[in-house]
């Protein structure tokens, strides 16, 4: 090869390869900005640039290497979701989320192998593999809805378990029938496959484990230096999928994602660090694979669809989801509603796209008919889940009234008398409020109000797990340490996003810190001097909490020089009843019809002299 040719292909690689990591980051800054799901955007850009119009070619620019570097990217994904797992929301979801990787795993597989068999025509043991394909539901998918979504109760605990540990027992039940399929005796199946199942959960447990007490034990020791860490626990991952894969197949799954659970609930060592460095790494991996995956479609697949594929989506949607979750939640506590949630949410995601893959090429290898439909039938599905579930389930959130379509409530970091008196007046406004401090005095003072309270440090780790975030859109720091309040709206800027992050401005003494250290600030609150000494002062000084509401004829103008320019506004409920937080910076203007909440001190009128007419003043 010329070298003028070598250097014109090696171009055209790294052209593609920007081109993967360009459509996958854009299309999810899209997704954020219209308010979609990401997924459905990735899918979209996928099959655009690749079966459409043909500007990548995935399995030409990859090789052998494309599924390979697909199991460790999905690898990575799960160990991430492994490490949001906390044994504490247990207490609440357990026996549910047991239920629906048992009982519902089985009834999912049965109902779609059925479907697939009936409807779209495939052979008893290719349906039964696409059957155990679709047992998994998407934690990809499901981790963003949530986010976005927000719903009350144990629903959101409940389908981020199932999320994520089902991904290893759908691709485990995947294992099972290909090994059946290709030794085609019942009997010696049966005896695989169970041998199969042990080999599976005693490799990867206890790979899986045994990675992560190694890995607490190297930070527990400081052995490494802080900048290793991520690297480290890397490198650990991917050797605890490789060896587990080597010594059982697909046990590599389960490895990684015990890894991450092990890891989450350990006590010797912080390991907050390593999961923000995981969840960024996940959103490059999933924006790269969904493109990559989608753009590795046939065109004659996409055009292929018809009717029949139409039928087995709405009967896995409208049939199989529902009796599985209805099956697993016989004589539990919840509510119709959550049932009704829980049945409307289980998009399928890249785990199903991977897996799918892997086993399509091996039967198209061994010589199946029918086996190049798995993949294209696993992606309708997970088009039409994505998009289905995407577009619906914040719909059906709220009709079920388990959310709310703009969260408007407060977190309040911070349970003083002052910060009481705020959070009563918008409990009555009809705002949902919660309050987290480690004062048992204000705890109890608030509790005695009828505040839901938080009695602890809102660093505890079991703070997300026991509190219900349900119509809660922001969270205020309003403790008297500058950096408390900052190091709580770092740990929450995930869950509530940074422009719902607001914090009281520093203290005099702290502002020249601030202005090197102002990326882990929030947004400051009411104005630059509403310091916390500043807000006290004003309580000492006799100023209440009001909410005053403006008219035609009592304007803005009217309120302050009612008050004399001292009242510090903090909150505004526009005529849309929205809550709007003001800040030093936002210039917010009240208009008629508004109402204001905030500080201010009412002037005592004069008292009426002897001398003069003693005739009452007009109310």
């Amino acid at each position: 090869m010329s070298p003028l040719l070598a250097s014109s292909q090696t171009g055209s690689i790294a052209v593609s390869l920007a081109m993967i990591l360009v459509i996958g980051v854009g299309s999810q800054w899209l997704a954020w900005r219209v308010g979609l799901p990401s997924i459905l955007l990735l899918l979209t850009a996928g099959i655009i640039a690749g079966p459409w119009q043909g500007w990548l070619e995935p399995d030409k620019l990859f090789g052998d290497l494309l599924l390979p570097c697909v199991s460790l990217a999905v690898a990575l994904i799960l160990y991430e979701g492994g490490l949001s797992l906390k044994v504490s929301e247990l207490k609440k979801v357990g026996a549910v989320v047991r239920n629906l990787v048992t009982i519902g795993a089985a009834v999912s597989w049965v109902g779609s192998a059925a479907a697939a068999h009936f409807v779209l025509g495939l052979s008893l043991p290719l349906s039964s593999l696409l059957g155990a394909v679709l047992v998994v539901t998407g934690p990809t998918v499901i981790g963003p809805l949530l986010r976005h979504i927000r719903p009350t109760g144990a629903v959101g605990s409940i389908l981020k378990w199932e999320g994520i540990v089902i991904d290893p027992i759908g691709a485990l039940l995947a294992v099972l029938i290909f090994e059946a399929l290709v030794i085609g005796r019942a009997s010696e199946a049966a005896g695989s496959a169970a041998i199969s199942v042990a080999q599976t959960i005693f490799f990867g447990g206890g790979i899986g484990a045994a990675a992560a007490l190694l890995l607490t034990l190297v930070l527990a020791k400081f052995w490494l230096a802080d900048h290793l860490q991520n690297a480290v626990s890397l490198m650990l991952v991917i050797a605890a999928f490789t060896v587990s894969n080597l010594l059982q197949e697909e046990s590599g799954l389960l490895a990684v994602t015990v890894m991450g659970f092990v890891l989450a609930n350990q006590k010797k060592v912080d390991v907050a660090h390593i999961v923000e460095f995981k969840e960024n790494l996940q959103v490059l991996l999933i924006s790269s694979l969904f493109v990559i995956l989608a753009a590795r479609l046939k065109p004659d697949a996409l055009t292929a669809a018809a009717m029949r594929e139409v039928v087995f989506v709405v009967l896995l949607i409208l049939i199989v989801r529902p009796v599985s979750v209805f099956a697993s939640t016989i004589r539990t506590k919840l509510s119709m509603r959550e049932k009704l949630f829980l049945s409307w949410m289980a998009p399928r995601g890249i785990v199903a796209a991977a897996v799918s893959s892997v086993f399509a090429l091996k039967l198209a290898e061994k010589g199946y008919a029918g086996a190049d439909r798995i993949v294209p039938i696993t992606f309708s599905v997970i088009i039409a889940t994505v998009g289905v579930y995407g577009l619906t389930a914040s719909f059906v959130a709220r009709w079920l009234k388990l959310a709310e379509s703009n969260p408007q409530g407060i977190l309040f970091v911070g349970a003083q008398e002052w910060v009481q008196q705020v959070a009563s007046l918008l409990k009555e406004k009809k705002f949902r409020v919660y309050l987290v401090d480690n004062n048992w005095e204000n705890v109890n003072e608030a509790r005695m109000h009828g505040l839901p309270t938080y009695a602890g440090s809102i660093l505890d780790e079991k703070l997300l797990s026991t509190i219900d975030l349900g119509g809660i859109g922001r969270i205020l720091a309003l403790t008297p340490n500058d950096w408390v309040n900052s190091l709580a709206l770092k740990r929450f800027e995930h869950v509530f996003g940074k422009a719902n992050c607001y914090q009281l401005p520093p203290e005099e003494d702290t502002l020249s810190r601030r202005k090197e250290h102002g990326h882990i600030h929030g947004r400051l609150l009411f104005d630059d001097a509403a310091t916390y000494d500043a807000v006290r002062m004003r309580e000492f000084d006799g100023f209440t909490i009001k909410a005053t509401r403006l008219s035609e004829e009592f304007t803005y103008e009217n309120y302050q020089e009612r008050y004399r320019q001292s009242a510090m506004p903090m909150f505004v409920i526009d005529a849309k009843n929205r809550l709007n937080v003001i800040t030093a910076k936002d210039g917010f203007t009240p208009e008629s019809g508004h109402t204001i909440i905030g500080f201010v001190k009412e002037r005592k009128r004069p008292e009426p002299s002897a001398s003069k007419s003693t005739k009452p003043a007009p109310a």
